[in-house]
């Protein structure tokens, strides 16, 4: 499992989901926490693909609702992982909301999720590491390394004085 290599388009996970009226609140949009679920689902996939195994959510970085999603329009979720560590993944989650009759298409959230892998005493194990080919992915992997310290640092596990990454981003010549 430690050699192997994977491309993030690997891991790559689509998902819709209708919303319906038992998705919704009394102003007939989809409940954030409905939302937060399928965002969860699809992300979980997404790692799953990459490891073959079984994943738990580890963490969710902070999510804003940008736009309000409404009864009837399809919600596409797309994820995919950005990064590999030894046994948990960074999955980066887009969500957009599509009203089909009005022919209209908003981005309305993205995220990022940490999961971590297991194997079948649900014991986390070693996962594949990602090749990136494109700019974005790129961007993503770099990024990986001072989302996860500060992910660390805001869960009590690690110094802030150790966080080398997010040094960098203010140390001045």
């Amino acid at each position: 499992m430690t050699n192997r290599i994977k491309k993030p388009t690997d891991s790559h996970t689509i998902m819709n989901e209708l919303v319906l009226p038992n998705d919704t609140n009394t102003l007939n949009n989809l409940m954030g926490g409905r939302l937060l679920h399928w965002m969860d689902i699809c992300a979980a996939i997404a790692g799953q693909k990459h490891s073959n195994q079984i994943v738990v959510t580890a963490s969710v970085d902070s999510v804003s609702f940008k736009e309000a999603i409404r009864l009837g329009d399809v919600v596409t979720l797309k994820a995919y992982v950005t990064r590999a560590f030894k046994t948990s993944m960074e999955v980066f989650i887009e969500v957009y909301a599509q009203n089909i009759p009005n022919n209209e298409k908003i981005k309305c959230n993205e995220a990022y999720y940490t999961f971590v892998a297991l194997d079948s005493r649900h014991k986390p194990v070693l996962v594949p590491q990602i090749e990136v080919t494109t700019e974005e992915e790129k961007e993503k992997f770099e990024g990986a390394v001072r989302r996860r310290q500060v992910r660390l640092i805001m869960a009590g596990k690690m110094k802030p004085s150790d966080a080398s990454e997010l040094k960098l981003l203010f140390e001045t010549e």
